[in-house]
């Protein structure tokens, strides 16, 4: 018995007091329109790499970019294709060629059934250590696929409410006062804000961001601070200014000087660089209030939702979060977001050239599309 499959088959979904359990076992059993049409062939995984565009320069507390790099996946199965992405940010630590590379080594052929979610991924995982955005845009075209094929959307699979999702964040880089202004007008449809924080100019930032709007914000401090007494008394300046939770604001191996701040901190302190995949959100507990869910950091649909529930079954907050992607793997994200307490999928919209059309903000609120799969469409080659 694998100890791994049998854990994530068991996990029960804890959410709003309720146990709410998915199987992906039991995929394989769906009678789907295949039944009638007989197998005419394997899935084929098909994979490009492409440059995403950002609109303004990206700038954060490790440093600044203007592109980012993803790889555009697919998988085909008989006359049925699902997409996926790997978005690739510097501080990942992959690339267009460490994602070739990876890619190349899977063979989806040896699968009788598009529907055998969990051999498949495990399969997947087990070709190599790490490589998790790689591995994420095969899960998420696998779910797409899947999805598909059922000719329905993943929140419904999941069983999930889509009025339930939550207003998303618009994202303010680290900049000059002029330009953060100038962003925060841009951003006058969202209801919250998360400015990134850890440049060495955060009152400026915040003060910056408050002279345009008073809507509730978040911050990101990436692990900037390095210092917790003075971490702690920025947190009680940022909670008088409207700012409603801190993500990452010191080192991930801080570990102890992040659990007193924590304590002591009248908002909560959301780990991001600290939790990566399932087996790391045991270790947070106790450490942060809650966790930041990213497809890219955790491999995928399947380990996010695993996430998500073990979060919830620690009585810790969750958000659903995104690196810069196209609207392929922002909407994917987007089908796990009435799980969340915070949206930040935002990364579509910080690009100028999307490949697909999925996911909408409307007055703030993230708006889930009801198209089967993982609920997009390709808009250009």
């Amino acid at each position: 018995m694998n100890p791994r499959r049998e854990f994530l088959k068991c996990f029960g979904l804890v959410a709003g007091g309720t146990c709410v359990s998915f199987d992906y076992s039991s995929l394989h059993a769906v009678n789907y329109r295949q039944q009638s049409r007989g197998k005419k062939g394997g899935m084929v995984l098909r994979f490009e790499p492409y440059d995403l565009q950002l609109r303004h320069v990206f700038t954060i507390a490790s440093g600044s970019r203007t592109i980012t790099p993803v790889m555009l996946t697919s998988i085909t199965w008989e006359d049925e294709v699902g997409y996926g992405e790997a978005s690739m940010p510097p501080y990942l630590g992959e690339s267009h060629t460490t994602a070739h590379d990876f890619l190349s080594k899977v063979d989806l052929s040896q699968f009788s059934s598009p529907f055998l979610v969990e051999d498949i991924l495990h399969y997947i995982e087990g070709i190599a250590p790490g490589n998790y955005a790689a591995k994420a845009s095969v899960d998420i075209a696998l779910h797409d696929l899947a999805g598909k094929l059922m000719q329905q959307p993943w929140h419904r699979i999941w069983g999930l409410n889509p009025e339930h999702a939550p207003e998303s964040s618009y994202t303010i880089g680290l900049d000059i006062p002029e330009v953060v202004r100038k962003k925060t007008e841009e951003a006058s449809s969202f209801k919250i804000l998360k400015v990134k924080l850890g440049g060495g100019n955060d009152r400026e930032m915040i003060e910056a961001v408050r002279s345009v709007t008073r809507v509730p914000l978040g911050v990101d401090v990436n692990q900037g601070w390095k210092d917790r007494i003075q971490a702690l008394e920025m947190i009680h300046w940022l909670h008088e200014q409207g700012v409603v939770y801190i993500e990452q604001p010191m080192p991930r191996t801080a570990v102890d000087d992040i659990a007193r701040i924590t304590v002591d901190s009248p908002i909560p302190v959301i780990a991001d660089e600290a939790v990566q995949v399932p087996s790391d959100v045991n270790k947070v507990q106790g450490v942060y209030s809650g966790i930041n869910i990213k497809l890219m950091k955790c491999g995928g649909l399947r380990a996010a939702y695993i996430m998500a529930g073990m979060a919830r079954a620690l009585g810790m907050k969750v958000m659903i979060g995104c690196m810069t992607e196209t609207s392929c793997a922002v909407t994917a994200a987007a089908q796990l977001s009435p799980l969340a307490d915070w949206a930040d999928l935002d990364g579509n919209l910080l690009i100028s050239n999307d490949v697909f059309e999925g996911v909408k903000i409307s007055d703030g609120k993230v708006i889930i599309p009801d198209l089967p799969g993982i609920g997009v469409r390709k808009i250009r080659s």
